[in-house]
């Protein structure tokens, strides 16, 4: 607890620090705000702010930085032998060089021929989070939708529609998404347990932070 009220310490004076100090203009409290709670995420998310330090691996598909890592992070969910449509091999292309707006180009005309295709959707519910700085828009949120309803067993679409909506800054909106998630997965399946962790963990940040409640 006391590594956490400093934490929240630090924030609430650098707030201060913006808004009196250095004159932050009122219309600008807003995003400033926003900023630092996003900042304050990413805290609480990568590290503990109760325990010493210690290396660790990346223990989850989620945990990507770049157009690269995302797509193979993608990939875990699928069958790697399974012939993959050109129009995905392509996308995946441009969404590993960042150019995720031509990623989810080639996906949406793929799709008009191909609808029922899971992991086409999935991918383009990514392309789409890419191409908007990690922020979940309407079409994103779709697409995640259309992939979740083409098989629900595949806990793809809402593993990653969480990490969205947590890179997003909306913890609330992460913790539901794998919260439901939990609720339909079976006590064997794989990832359930790190699932089940990061819920716990987003569970206590929101306990701690009031401003998340």
């Amino acid at each position: 607890m006391a590594g956490w009220l400093a934490v929240i310490s630090l924030t609430l004076a650098s707030f201060a620090l913006a808004a009196f100090l250095l004159r932050l203009p009122k219309e600008g409290f807003a995003v400033f705000g926003a900023v630092l709670l996003f900042g304050l995420v990413g805290y609480a998310w990568q590290g503990s702010p109760e325990q010493a330090g210690s290396p660790k691996e990346p223990d989850f598909a989620t945990d990507q930085q770049s157009g690269d890592e995302m797509v193979n992070a993608r990939r875990q969910f699928f069958d790697e032998t399974t012939v993959k449509p050109d129009y995905l091999v392509l996308s995946d292309g441009f969404a590993r060089r960042g150019k995720f707006d031509d990623a989810a180009g080639l996906l949406r005309r793929g799709l008009n021929e191909n609808p029922n295709h899971l992991e086409g959707w999935l991918a383009l519910g990514m392309a789409l989070t890419g191409h908007a700085d990690g922020f979940v828009t309407p079409a994103a949120y779709y697409a995640y939708g259309k992939a979740r309803e083409i098989d629900p067993a595949n806990p793809g679409a809402d593993i990653f529609l969480g990490y969205s909506f947590l890179q997003a800054g909306d913890v609330r909106a992460a913790r539901d998404t794998w919260t439901r998630l939990l609720e339909r997965t079976p006590e064997a399946a794989p990832w359930r347990t790190e699932i089940a962790a990061r819920v716990e963990r987003l569970d206590q940040m929101i306990a701690n932070a009031p401003m998340l409640q």
